[in-house]
């Protein structure tokens, strides 16, 4: 049997169950965006999706809800200047498309921009970062069923405090092409999955939650008992220790943050003022500071889309373009932004594959992959050892942002005291007071551990959610204002 490039077997599949149900070829794509063309555009794109969703959840031995869903359309989009005209549908026939095309033409009717001509067909440049593996067909129900309760029995296993016990399991198939006036055709098929654990330990009329899990673009095999035990010890350490917990003090004071999922502040904090449209409209704490110093020495950030099988990379974008490593900052000095292809457009340079969108029924724009801080040299325990009275923050719960500011308020799911260099006792109540910008300055050490999360985020943006990926080693930040209890 002879198989064809990956990307060449991607762009295949994609048509297969895209376009040949439905009667559609590529001429009707190129008459479709012709369509558009004919009034002034900048730029038009087709975004076929179809997407398939299995879930899982367990509670107290019992299957307590299952769910399946199909989704499956088209976007189509036309961009004049600032302006986007956009219109999608559930329907994939023909008429439906060109329907489409010609209700979003109409947004440059009496524009100023360029007509576009729509050119021949080319194959995009893309990654092969997964392998496109349907999720939901790696296990059969009873294995999925059997693989929860594996999960409680574990998690009650570990102690007799744990009195519920939660899990649930996800897996997503989904299959997209892009088609672009430029003539660009692009397509992946991506799976994604995620195992999740959630529980309640009790002690002296005590209760404290836990959670632990992760996942990321493979198949539910990967959940293998170790994998298994590894979420679950994470989960009902986090509740055993939280029920040791006392108020945590508050003031001004050092922060050290955890590696691996607290880099979920960095995320927020830093990452979506990094964010192109943000900064072309000057909207961004970080607006017109590109070759500035914006963080202290050895802090070096950095949005990578292409690092295999995790949760928020991409083989291609959804606007068609390859993902990218892109450094954001480089030992504190601004290098750049994260861009979509309107954004990088508008601002003069090329986009860096962060063209993102939840659905064909969303319009794209500039989104976060895995986004992370370089490790520095510093061992975690001579970090903590550093600190004379200080909070030591390893796990994260909600958190916001101001984008203009870049004020943020972060809530720690667990922390701990620290006095003369000794962690002292669990803390609960713990709110992580600061303005990213400032923070990134006062950062003082940086470990040499950097982690990625285990395969758990998804980020929100003006409505739209999608996969992401956060890291960061250990680091010490001085001066943040931490909310308490105490």
């Amino acid at each position: 049997m002879i198989s064809r490039e990956p990307t060449l077997e991607r762009l295949a599949h994609a048509q297969a169950v895209l376009l040949e149900p439905y009667g559609l070829t590529d001429a009707t794509l190129a008459r479709a965006l012709a369509l558009i063309g004919e009034h002034r555009v900048d730029d038009a794109d087709l975004y076929f999706q179809l997407t398939r969703h299995e879930g899982w959840s367990l509670e107290e031995g019992i299957v307590k809800s299952g769910s399946f869903s199909i989704e499956q359309g088209v976007g189509v989009r036309a961009v004049a200047g600032e302006k986007t005209a956009f219109a999608y549908s559930d329907d994939l026939s023909e008429a439906a498309l060109l329907d489409a095309a010609r209700t979003v033409r109409t947004i440059a009717a009496a524009g100023q921009s360029r007509r576009v001509k729509v050119a021949a067909a080319k194959v995009a440049r893309s990654r092969t970062l997964y392998a496109p593996t349907d999720p939901i067909a790696t296990l059969d129900s009873a294995s999925k069923v059997a693989l929860l309760e594996k999960v409680e029995k574990l998690a009650r296993a570990k102690d007799p405090r744990i009195v519920q016990v939660m899990a649930g399991v996800a897996a997503e198939h989904d299959v997209v092409l892009v088609a672009r006036a430029d003539g660009t055709r692009a397509a992946d098929v991506r799976p994604l999955v995620r195992l999740s654990v959630t529980v309640i330990a009790e002690q002296n009329g005590r209760r404290e939650i836990g959670t632990g899990g992760g996942g990321g673009r493979f198949g539910l095999g990967h959940f293998q008992d170790a994998q298994i035990e590894a979420y679950v010890d994470q989960a009902v350490n986090a509740a055993l220790t939280n029920l040791e917990s006392r108020p945590a003090p508050a003031g001004e004071m050092v922060v050290v943050l955890g590696p691996g999922w607290p880099g979920v502040l960095l995320h927020e904090a830093v990452g979506h003022g990094l964010e192109g449209d943000f900064n072309r409209k000057g909207s961004s704490a970080f607006s017109g500071r590109i070759g500035q110093r914006v963080a202290a020495r050895g802090v070096t950030v950095l949005d990578d889309g292409t690092i295999p099988d995790r949760r928020g990379s991409l083989n291609v974008d959804d606007e068609g373009h390859a993902t990218q490593r892109t450094v954001l900052i480089e030992d504190g000095i601004l290098r750049g932004y994260i861009q979509d292809a309107m954004n990088a457009r508008l601002m003069g340079v090329k986009p860096t594959g962060n063209g993102r969108r939840e659905s064909y029924a969303h319009v794209p724009m500039p989104r976060m992959t895995n986004t992370y801080m370089l490790a520095g040299d510093k061992s975690p325990d001579e970090i903590v050892a550093s600190v004379k009275k200080g909070l030591y923050a390893t796990n994260f719960g909600g958190g916001q942002v101001d984008i203009t500011s870049g004020k943020f308020v972060f809530s720690a799911s667990e922390a701990f005291w620290v006095e003369n260099g000794r962690i002292q006792y669990p803390v609960k109540g713990a709110t992580i007071i600061g303005n990213g910008p400032d923070a990134l300055t006062r950062v003082t050490m940086i470990g040499n551990d950097l982690q990625l999360d285990a395969g758990v985020g998804t980020c929100g943006k003006e409505g739209q959610s999608v996969p992401v990926g956060v890291g960061q080693p250990t680091l010490r930040i001085d001066g943040l204002t931490v909310g308490g209890t105490a």
